[in-house]
């Protein structure tokens, strides 16, 4: 009797899964991308779930009494569904994945023709700049050493440590590197993620929408010191940022 009870408790719970809209506001494309992608994800996983669940409850109480239980015989039939079933599910989710991954946000950008020239200080490979017609595109030098980050702003004229800002509603260029060791810049938040390599750029590509401040820190360890790599990533409204840079070149 009890088992009766929680299974439509179960399944209502699973259900109720369904019509919860789990995404909440979204600070950058990032952000919205990857979310979109994993509801995407569970919308169709719940069903999956679901299934399996009450196949294996079925069998559970349906056979709880066999005392002499019997091996499954060969069923091609099934055997085929199952495989088939498998192979659409693991489509779906790799069409899904690779629609946010050729996202240039997501898969970084590609250098090409039609881009200018990187606004960066080194002369190192990967740096990647923006289109020639994204006239309000901002281009930020990260620099990540042991133990700290560098930012820098327009040609080097301001820089910031372990403060990251950047324009709300503007596409902006994040040129990553490191000068001793190899580091990782996370902005969970944001969802922002890439590797500081020695001897070449990693450029991030982002748009944010909301302004707010938000922690960002090093995820590859890197040392005794790789606790303290960590710091403020803020994201200022477009004539904020604007205002704030220009105090800092005077």
């Amino acid at each position: 009797m009890r088992g009766t009870r929680i299974l439509p408790v179960a399944l209502v719970g699973f259900l109720a899964l369904l019509v919860v809209d789990p995404v909440a506001a979204q600070t950058s494309i990032h952000d919205e991308l990857i979310t979109d992608l994993n509801v995407t994800l569970l919308y169709a996983a719940i069903p999956i779930a679901v299934l399996v669940e009450v196949i294996l409850i079925y069998a559970v109480v349906k056979f709880r009494n066999n005392d002499d239980p019997k091996p499954t015989e060969e069923n091609r039939r099934l055997e085929i569904t199952w495989t088939i079933a498998t192979a659409v599910v693991l489509l779906f989710v790799g069409v899904a994945s690779y629609q946010v991954l050729a996202v240039e946000e997501i898969g970084n950008p590609i250098a090409d023709e039609e881009r200018i020239e990187p606004s960066v200080s080194q002369d190192l490979e990967g740096a990647v700049g923006p289109y020639a017609d994204e006239d309000d595109a901002v281009e930020i030098e990260i620099e990540a050493f042991r133990y700290g980050w560098r930012a820098s702003y327009d040609n080097g004229s301001a820089a910031t440590f372990n403060e990251i800002r950047i324009p709300a509603d503007r596409p902006v260029y994040l040129h990553i590197y490191a000068t001793d060791w190899l580091h990782m810049l996370h902005v969970p938040e944001v969802g922002i993620k890439q590797e500081a390599q020695i001897g070449t750029y990693n450029t991030v590509k982002t748009e944010a929408y909301e302004p707010g401040s938000h922690q960002f820190y090093c995820t590859q360890y890197c040392g005794v010191g790789h606790s303290q790599m960590n710091g403020e990533f803020v994201i200022m409204e477009s004539g904020e940022f604007d205002s704030w840079l220009d105090e800092q070149t005077e």
